[in-house]
């Protein structure tokens, strides 16, 4: 994933901005984002110090690195299976068929 440019100070000064009544356009021109990008972030970010920005980007680095664990886990643990699973199964058994000497 494409890290951003911008830390999490530069963005609560710009969500700050528009608080003081700078427009979206205006802000969006200023640091050359989309204001789609704007809205993203001030859904995302509205209300929160940089600690808390932060602490979050943290929490989800880390829930990421974890997601990926348990994908190599659960890959690893499906492919153990089926290998269990052939190494099980009975082989079918060769039965000899005996023929009288009658016929």
């Amino acid at each position: 994933m494409k890290k951003s440019k911008f830390n999490e100070s530069k963005i609560l000064a710009m969500l700050k901005e528009a608080e003081a009544g700078m427009t979206v356009a205006e802000i969006s021109r200023k640091y050359g984002i989309s204001s789609a990008t704007f809205y993203n972030w001030k859904s995302k970010y509205a209300g929160m110090s940089g600690s808390e920005i932060r602490r979050m980007r943290q929490l989800e680095d880390e829930n990421n690195k974890l997601k990926r664990m348990y994908a190599d886990l659960s890959l690893e643990n499906n492919v153990l299976k089926e290998l269990i699973e052939k190494l099980l199964t009975p082989v079918s058994v060769f039965r000899p068929v005996f023929y009288s000497a009658a016929n």
